[in-house]
């Protein structure tokens, strides 16, 4: 585990954008077991590429008009339990930190991995980010 000196100031960085702290299994099951609507999953960490990357990307991609229905994160190495839970919920993906899953209705309808986020800048992150919230986040019109 980090000391949590270390890792507060990146857990705010999430959380001030509004994303839910997920810090135990049943908090995760609580919002992903329904397996209803769209949720942002950011799976945290300490490495520079969620520093300079994941982070940024996510605070960016926040600015769109059409948004999931819920988001969360866990925090990689601190938040084992949560985390691995969290992971359980990526059929098909290998455990990766940092990462970013858009789940709807209980499916990985966009993954970004480790390798999709090392060595890219935040601004592409986001805009990939944004167009899959365009494409499964938008809302209905009367």
């Amino acid at each position: 585990m980090y000391d949590e000196m270390i890792v507060g100031p990146m857990r705010e960085e999430l959380t001030r954008l509004g994303i839910q702290e997920t810090r135990t299994a049943a908090e995760v099951d609580a919002v992903l077991g329904p397996k209803k609507g769209t949720v942002l999953v950011v799976v945290n960490s300490v490495c520079g590429c969620a520093a300079g990357n994941a982070r940024p990307a996510v605070a960016m991609a926040l600015e769109n008009s059409n948004l999931p229905d819920k988001m969360i994160t866990v925090f990689a190495g601190n938040d084992r339990d949560a985390t691995q839970r969290a992971r359980e919920y990526f059929t098909g993906y290998r455990p990766s930190s940092p990462s970013i899953a858009l789940i709807r209705d209980g499916e990985v309808v966009k993954m970004f991995e480790r390798y999709q986020i090392e060595g890219r800048q935040a601004h592409d992150i986001a805009a990939e980010l944004s167009a899959a919230f365009d494409q499964h986040c938008a809302k209905a019109t009367a």
